[in-house]
């Protein structure tokens, strides 16, 4: 690509770029000490954007790449498009370039790939949407108990355990793969004013207070499991299991098919409700909650295990 007059930034493939996104352009200096070939680099694929809404677009999109034009030719390489615009080029320079601050580092990377997009898309296609898995729906309650019936009728005292516990530690603490498989009956005890599941392995080891219509068929189960797996087998790495026990309880007119999801699912719906959190988010006027990580993880959770208990709907009083 030539490097283009700066009369050119008047127009751009028949579109007409306002008077004074050219006259900014064309009037345009680099920061003293800038080489003048990072300017000329900076004008170059500026006017290679083609219309651009406003003076100050122009500008910002001007110092982004001439300062990117300037520490690649600090680092050797060659002043023209196809190479300081590469991607790994612009990933490297907003990553590593110095005397940048973070938020100059995130702005200066939104420029950049937005040049690069315009002048050599190229080496840089737009990716695919991919698809975004969305959260199972929860059971109802009506769909809960049926399967606590089914749980119920089973034909020996092993397997209505097993199911149940499959039941009350997926709908009724949230658990869910390993900490679901590795639960063992003497990890349920009774203290705080409720229920609580230990979880002692994985990810996260942790204390979950178990909602309180699940208290007394759980409380059988892990009776009858006492110090081996609440859902059956002898060895914390066998398989999923959970297969086996959900195709125990398929049936019942009505029910949908059980998934270890769905019933994850049916607690954190249920837990949110109690805490308040869709009337906080209405409130708040958040319709993510990807950063709700982050406004919590400072926070210190008042009340300790007892507070979470009947927060949580797990207290038996």
């Amino acid at each position: 690509m030539a490097v283009r007059d700066p009369g050119e930034f008047s127009q751009y493939k028949g579109c007409v770029i306002p008077a004074e996104v050219a006259a900014c352009a064309a009037s345009w200096k680099p920061a003293a000490g800038t080489p003048a070939q990072a300017g000329a680099f900076a004008r170059q694929v500026v006017a290679g954007c083609g219309p651009l809404p406003t003076a100050d677009r122009a500008k910002n999109l001007l110092w982004a790449a001439s300062r990117l034009a300037g520490w690649g030719m600090s680092v050797g390489l060659e002043p023209v498009p196809g190479v300081l615009l590469h991607p790994s080029v612009i990933e490297r320079f907003t990553a590593h370039g110095p005397g940048l601050s973070g938020p100059a580092r995130r702005t200066l990377r939104t420029n950049l790939r937005f040049i690069a997009r315009r002048v050599v898309p190229h080496l840089d296609p737009a990716g695919a949407p991919l698809p975004r898995e969305r959260a199972k729906a929860p059971y109802t309650r009506a769909e809960i108990a049926g399967f606590l019936a089914l749980a119920d009728a089973q034909p020996t005292p092993g397997r209505r355990a097993r199911a149940a516990a499959l039941l009350c530690l997926g709908a009724g603490a949230g658990l869910i793969r390993s900490d679901l498989r590795t639960a063992r009956g003497t990890d349920i005890c009774c203290r705080s004013g409720g229920v609580i599941v230990e979880v002692r392995g994985g990810r996260a080891p942790r204390a979950v207070p178990v909602l309180a219509r699940y208290h007394a068929p759980l409380l059988e189960a892990a009776a009858f499991a006492g110090d081996s797996f609440l859902t059956g087998g002898t060895e914390p790495g066998r398989g999923n299991i959970t297969n086996p026990l959900a195709r125990s309880l398929a049936g019942g007119t009505g029910l949908p098919a059980l998934d270890t999801s769905r019933l994850r699912a049916t607690w954190l719906a249920e837990t949110a409700a109690l805490i308040g959190l869709p009337a906080f988010l209405r409130a708040a006027g958040i319709s993510c909650c990807q950063r709700l990580g982050d406004i919590t993880a400072g926070l210190d959770p008042a009340g300790g295990e007892q507070h979470a208990v009947t927060l949580l709907g797990g207290s038996t009083r």
